[in-house]
């Protein structure tokens, strides 16, 4: 073998080594986990080598050798073999996510918690960005005589209410008015577009019958408002000590962070498309700084997407966790998209 095939298969046996064990590898160990035909002395060699190019670093003077970030990268780059979830796994997941397949947000809670279940880490899944999606259709549904309900259903597949009230009496000949109108002016627009300035444009085109909708324009207006946003869905708060490492200092600033709702869904929304791993100082976040975070995009209705993640240890078992996420990742986007096209 190579010198440069044999370092290779050295580092690939350090990483899986101490992922499986959490220990430092030492160079007899190696001998039997790599299959090589050398001599301890030339294994000691190459991971000297490997040292000081910074692939793996040894914790103490008499122990073996961890992967460093740089050994991690090199492997999930171009060592690492992805094994395909099997027929069964992608069932139960299939079946897992079905289960509470009645919206998305349901979707995605039940996404999230069934990742920590599989990766041990923290699971982090966002609805479809909502930039692009548009009003698909508004109903009105009475709650009361002078109490009506607005509900708006988006092309990203949210579903959003809002209670509004009427001096008049709501019949339900009133609500088919409202009903009629506004989805005649509303269905097909960007969420985003449906701010003060559009709805004020909107009464203005209705006349006379802009008197009685005031308050189910606001109703409109502010479900299409929360349709738009990213929501997150969290679960596996109970493995953060995992993702730290067991530095429970480390757990308590990653958990600070994920309450941030705002910077969290930006550094999700940053997530490129497929699926992508970040490790330690790559990540923007310094709070992130000694984790891996694991992501996949799932595409729905075409050109929407959103993001799972998973926080874990950087001595994660990266090839599981992104078959796992993968699997996951489309199943979820063929749930959505099934959803969206009711």
């Amino acid at each position: 073998m190579e010198p440069a095939a044999r370092k290779q298969k050295i580092l690939s046996a350090i990483v899986e080594r101490y992922i499986r064990s959490g220990e430092p590898v030492g160079s007899k160990s190696l001998l039997a986990d790599a299959g090589l035909k050398v001599s301890s002395a030339t294994v000691r060699n190459d991971m000297a080598e490997l040292t000081e190019k910074g692939y793996i670093a040894q914790p103490h003077t008499s122990a073996g050798r961890v992967p460093t970030e740089l050994g991690y990268r090199y492997y999930v780059d171009n060592v690492m073999q992805l094994t395909p979830v099997s027929e069964h796994g992608r069932a139960t997941i299939r079946d897992t996510l079905s289960a509470g397949a009645d919206s998305p947000e349901s979707i995605l809670q039940c996404a999230a918690e069934l990742l920590a279940r599989l990766t041990d880490g923290v699971a982090l899944t966002t609805t479809p960005d909502g930039d692009a999606a548009r009003v698909r259709r508004i109903s009105f549904v009475s709650t009361g005589a002078h109490g009506g309900m607005a509900v708006v259903i988006a092309s990203n597949g949210a579903i959003t209410t809002r209670l509004f009230r009427c001096e008049f009496l709501l019949t339900p000949e009133i609500l088919h008015v409202f009903d009629k109108a506004l989805n005649e002016t509303f269905a097909g627009v960007l969420l985003g577009s449906v701010n003060r300035p559009f709805v004020q444009t909107a009464a203005a085109g209705f006349g006379e019958l802009s008197l009685f909708m005031t308050s189910p324009l606001m109703a409109v207006m502010e479900a299409c408002a929360q349709a738009a946003q990213v929501n997150i869905c969290r679960s596996g708060y109970d493995r953060l000590i995992n993702a730290a490492d067991g530095n429970p200092q480390t757990a308590r600033r990653i958990w600070e962070f994920l309450q941030n709702g705002h910077d969290l869904a930006a550094m999700l929304g940053r997530a490129p498309q497929g699926v992508s791993v970040t490790i330690g100082g790559e990540n923007s976040r310094t709070e992130l700084g000694k984790c891996s975070v694991i992501t996949a995009r799932y595409a729905a209705d075409e050109s929407l997407s959103g993001v799972l993640a998973v926080i874990s240890s950087m001595r994660t078992d990266y090839a599981r966790t992104l078959s796992v996420l993968q699997c996951t990742a489309e199943t979820v986007g063929e749930l959505i998209d099934g959803l969206i096209e009711l």
